[in-house]
């Protein structure tokens, strides 16, 4: 009998998992797997129960949010573990879930593990982190870990929306900003950012193709975009309207699709890392990592090009 490991937030998207478990399981059982159940009883549990005991098992499944999916990356690349992953998403975003295909109802996610194929898909290293699909810094960054976990299950979406319109209000005066230095593809800037960002992604926040066209999650390659600090008003509505249209040949962006980059600043800068806090850092690597993670995936996601192993 094949051996999984079930590692899952109970807390995540009003505890929507422990409403589902027993049928999460039962599909899981019939499928002919001896599962192993872990809800997570605080911050990196789940990170440290993958990370320890992941070889032990056929496949490791995890459900949560983006953190939760964080947690179980972290997990396999540092315990050195080649175990595909399934993940059945219960967050408010769920972007990295959504750009892989992975159906939102819970169930339907859990079929999808037990008749999908593992795919492999980039990761993205951050110094000694790991994340699934963005790591940014900047205005309104800090809004994915700040927002009141009961508001986010109360409203979804619409909770970012609110404290994202929140700081902009509170930051009109534009003086929130970050002089960084960025190395990428031979090239080399210095500027004042409101916002930056490295992303895998199809949609990031909850907004669909933010990182561009033709984004692929198997291509090696990540998208970084960096948005100028506007001096006033006019240079923010301009700057507003270029993001919406995704114009990012106007002026007040810079724009890269690169392996790698380098991040260095004045001081301090905080970032998030899939949604979650990352800390505070004055020099941030960041590099893509090539079909670093195993997932199990349905046929022709919508993220990946390459060909199912």
């Amino acid at each position: 009998m094949k051996k999984m490991l079930f590692v899952y937030n109970p807390h995540s998207g009003q505890a929507m998992v422990t409403r589902y478990l027993a049928e999460i399981i039962d599909i899981f059982t019939k499928a002919g797997y001896d599962v192993l159940c872990h809800p997570t009883q605080r911050k990196n549990d789940g990170y440290e129960i993958v990370k320890s005991r992941a070889a032990e098992f056929d496949v490791v499944v995890c459900s949560g949010g983006d953190g939760m999916m964080n947690e179980t990356l972290g997990g396999i690349m540092d315990g050195g573990h080649h175990v595909p992953v399934g993940y059945i998403p219960a967050g408010t975003m769920n972007d990295f879930a959504s750009s892989l295909g992975i159906p939102r109802i819970m169930t339907d996610a859990a079929k999808l593990i037990v008749r999908g194929k593992p795919r492999f898909v980039d990761v993205g290293a951050f110094n000694k982190r790991y994340f699934t699909y963005v790591a940014a810094f900047g205005a309104f960054t800090k809004v994915s870990y700040s927002t009141d976990q009961q508001m986010k299950n109360l409203l979804g979406p619409v909770a970012y929306m609110i404290d994202a319109v929140k700081e902009a209000a509170r930051n009109v005066d534009l003086s929130q900003s970050y002089r960084v230095t960025i190395k990428s593809n031979g090239r080399t800037v210095t500027d004042d950012f409101m916002f930056g960002m490295v992303a895998n992604s199809l949609s990031v926040g909850g907004i669909k193709d933010l990182a561009g066209d033709n984004v692929s999650m198997d291509d090696n390659l990540f998208e970084g975009i960096f948005i100028k600090n506007p001096a006033n008003g006019t240079e923010l509505n301009r700057t507003l309207n270029a993001l919406i249209r995704k114009d990012f040949d106007a002026p007040c962006f810079y724009y890269f699709r690169a392996e790698d980059f380098e991040v260095t600043s004045q001081g301090d800068v905080p970032w998030t890392i899939d949604g979650e806090y990352g800390g505070k850092s004055k020099h941030i690597s960041i590099c893509a990592m090539h079909n670093a993670l195993q997932m199990i995936l349905g046929n022709d996601p919508p993220g990946l090009r390459g060909k199912m192993q």
